[in-house]
């Protein structure tokens, strides 16, 4: 069983120290981060649900932020794992699950692998899933040499690959502050877990997983999402997923949890009411 510390960690079965932030009182909101991003990166968001009597509660996955980087576990049946013992150890029961971009598929693998009985709804913005990579019987996808160039380009200097990233992820209208911001939160993460998780959110196919879902599901994303294209991953994951609807935010990036910080928060606070 994993452990609570005093530190504001919880230590895992494997023993690996997961930092979590646990805000609010009331129904549970789990959020669960992008890759790179820790739990900080949810700020706005849980303050807004916090302020609207929700407990709020997230952590930074293995090697993200200021959890330990135990140079393993970037599957996404070690991640959910964690994700089970982080519901357990806090005692989480009819949770609200937001993921942010590969934190889909998180939340994906825990439902179809510990079960729904802690999470009553799901809701999942800007998703990798249900697969990135082209692949036979997924010819849209991303060429797999791609993808693997672009770990190439991470590995070789990821901070300047970060710098020119920001601008399309927050989109024109997110300030230059703000972006700075999340590249601070993203240069916490070690490069073992970004090229880890990267490859994991890239090549896992979830759609047999996102057919099995019985809960309800809102897909949020912007229209104009570089990073994962609307097409490849939001319409359809929201077609594979029975009882899923999809939010479109017309001209946002990747980034809405940045970019459109308010409209999500309300769009979130709806659904976990029942909405």
């Amino acid at each position: 069983m994993a452990t609570l510390l005093p530190t504001g960690h919880l230590v895992t079965r494997d023993g690996v120290a997961l930092f979590r932030r646990d805000i609010g009182q009331g129904p549970p909101v789990v959020f669960l981060a992008s890759w790179s991003l820790p739990s900080d990166s949810w700020s706005l968001q849980m303050q807004a649900l916090s302020s609207a009597g929700f407990r709020c509660l997230a952590y930074d996955r293995r090697g993200h932020g200021r959890s330990a980087d135990p140079g393993r576990g970037w599957d996404y049946d070690t991640l959910a794992d964690d994700l089970a013992e982080v519901l357990e150890a806090h005692g989480i029961e009819a949770a609200t699950l937001v993921t942010f971009s590969g934190a889909a598929g998180e939340a994906v693998r825990y439902l179809t692998r510990h079960g729904g009985r802690r999470v009553a709804r799901l809701a999942m913005v800007g998703p990798t899933t249900p697969l990135l990579a082209r692949r036979a019987d997924n010819p849209d996808g991303i060429d797999p040499a791609l993808l693997d160039a672009l770990r190439g380009e991470i590995a070789r200097d990821f901070p300047a690959w970060l710098e020119q990233a920001a601008r399309p992820f927050g989109g024109p209208h997110v300030s230059q502050a703000m972006l700075d911001w999340v590249r601070g939160l993203a240069l916490q993460a070690s490069l073992p877990a970004l090229l880890g998780f990267h490859r994991a959110l890239s090549e896992t196919d979830f759609r047999a997983e996102l057919r099995a879902l019985d809960l309800p599901v809102l897909v949020i994303q912007g229209e104009e999402d570089q990073t994962c294209p609307l097409d490849l991953t939001g319409r359809r994951t929201a077609a594979l997923a029975r009882r899923a609807r999809l939010l479109v935010y017309p001209g946002a990036p990747h980034g809405v949890p940045f970019s459109d910080a308010d409209r999500l928060s309300a769009d979130l606070l709806a659904f976990a009411r029942g909405g």
